[in-house]
C-alpha cells in the first residue's frame, strides 16, 4: 500500500502514470486530498470509478485516527488527539488569533521526544518514534476539515510534540507539500520550525528551504542550559549562537528566541543582561513564556512583576521582547504541556 500523503506532487503524478493514467489525474487527486480535505477516495467525483477503486485497493488515505477534540473555555483553543496506526498518540493545537481573525496550527513531528527538557511534559513521555511525512500533513488536513472556515488557517508552527530537526527529512518534505501552490498553498513566510538547538540541522534548514526559525533558548549560561536542556551538552551556546548568526534571513525577517521563564532558574536581572549580550548581532525577536504549570513538573513561574522587570531590561536595550500569552492552558494545550495523554494500548 502506498502512503499517498507522503508523496509530493511530482511523485504522485509519476505513480499515477505508472498505473496507466495521465499525470493530470495526480493533480486532481492532490487537489481533493489537500484543498478539499476529503476523507475518502469515493468522494473524488471527477475521477473515473476504475481509478477510485485502484486507489482504495493500493493507497492509504488516512494515516491518523482522530480520537478526541478538547476546546478551551478560556480562549477557544482546540487540542486534537490523534492515534497512529501502531497505537501511539500525538496532539495538535489550533490557536485562534482573535485580534487578527485567523488561526495558527501547532503540529507534532514525533511521538514523544528524546530531548529530555526538564520543563516539558512531552519529554516525560520519552521517545516513541519519528512521524512519517503523511502523519505530519494529515494533522493539518484533519484540523482544516474540522474548521467552519478553513481558509482562516494561515500559520503552521512545528512546535508540537517532538524535535522537528531530529526528524529532518520528513519535516522538510511535509513543508514542501504544505507550501506547494497546487496543494495547501501556505506561504513559506507563515511556516515556522522550532528547535531546541541541533546545530548541524539548523545549518541544513537554512540551505534546504525558506521558513521562519524559532530557537528554544531558555538560559544564558551553558551550566543552566545543560541542566534544563541536555542537548546543550552536545551543542553548547557558543555553537548554537554561531549557527543562528549564519542562518539566512530574507528581508525584514528575524529569528525568534523562545525563553521559558522559570522562577529562580533563569529569571534574574543578570540573566536578562546576559541574554542581551548573547543575541548581539542577530536579528532577533524574543518570546518570553512564563512557565506553564503541569503535574509532574518541578518548577514554577516567576511573579508577574518579575516577568515585567525582565522584559523591561530587554526593551530598554532596544530588543523586541514579547510576553507570550499561553493559549489553552486549561486543556493542557499550551507550550510544554502536550503529552499525548492516551498512552499506547489505552482506550
Amino acid at each position: 500500500m502506498i502512503d499517498i500523503k507522503s508523496l509530493n506532487r511530482k511523485e504522485l503524478e509519476t505513480w499515477i502514470q505508472q498505473k496507466g493514467y495521465e499525470p493530470y489525474r495526480g493533480r486532481q487527486i492532490w487537489h481533493w486530498i489537500l484543498k478539499k480535505a476529503v476523507p475518502s477516495f469515493e468522494q473524488m467525483s471527477n475521477l473515473p470509478k476504475k481509478l477510485r477503486n485502484l486507489l482504495k485497493e493500493e493507497a492509504v488515505l488516512n494515516p491518523l485516527e482522530l480520537v478526541k477534540v478538547l476546546e478551551s473555555k478560556e480562549d477557544h483553543t482546540k487540542k486534537y488527539l490523534f492515534r497512529l496506526r501502531d497505537g501511539y498518540y500525538i496532539e495538535s493545537v489550533l490557536i485562534p488569533e482573535l485580534e487578527k481573525d485567523y488561526f495558527t496550527i501547532c503540529v507534532s513531528s514525533q511521538a514523544g521526544c528524546a530531548m529530555g527538557c526538564k520543563f516539558c511534559l512531552t519529554a516525560k513521555q520519552g521517545f516513541k518514534r519519528n512521524l512519517r511525512t503523511s502523519e505530519i500533513v494529515e494533522q493539518v488536513v484533519q484540523v482544516k476539515r474540522d474548521m467552519s472556515k478553513p481558509s482562516k488557517l494561515r500559520n503552521i508552527v512545528f512546535m508540537g510534540m517532538g524535535e522537528p530537526l531530529a526528524n529532518y527529512d520528513s519535516v522538510i518534505k511535509a513543508i514542501e507539500i504544505l507550501i506547494d501552490p497546487y496543494g495547501m498553498n501556505f506561504s513559506h513566510r507563515r511556516v515556522t520550525v522550532s528547535t531546541c538547538g541541533i546545530v548541524p540541522k539548523i545549518e541544513s534548514l537554512g540551505k534546504d528551504c525558506t521558513v521562519n526559525l524559532a530557537v528554544s533558548l531558555n538560559a544564558t549560561t551553558d551550566e543552566v542550559r545543560s541542566f534544563l536542556m541536555p542537548i546543550n551538552k552536545k551543542y553548547p551556546l557558543k555553537e548554537l549562537i554561531s549557527a543562528c548568526k549564519k542562518f539566512p534571513l530574507p528581508n525584514r525577517r528575524r529569528i525568534t528566541f523562545e525563553y521559558v521563564l522559570i522562577k529562580g532558574i533563569n529569571d534574574s536581572e543578570e540573566d536578562a543582561i546576559r541574554l542581551i549580550n548573547l543575541l548581539r548581532g542577530i536579528k532577533a525577536k524574543i518570546n518570553l513564556i512564563p512557565l506553564n504549570p503541569a503535574k509532574g513538573l518541578e518548577f514554577s513561574s516567576p511573579s508577574w512583576d518579575q516577568i515585567l522587570r525582565f522584559q523591561k531590561i530587554l526593551i530598554d536595550k532596544n530588543l523586541t521582547a514579547i510576553i507570550r500569552k499561553s493559549r489553552g492552558k486549561d486543556i493542557l494545550a499550551a507550550c510544554g504541556q502536550l503529552s499525548g495523554s492516551y498512552g499506547r494500548g489505552e482506550d
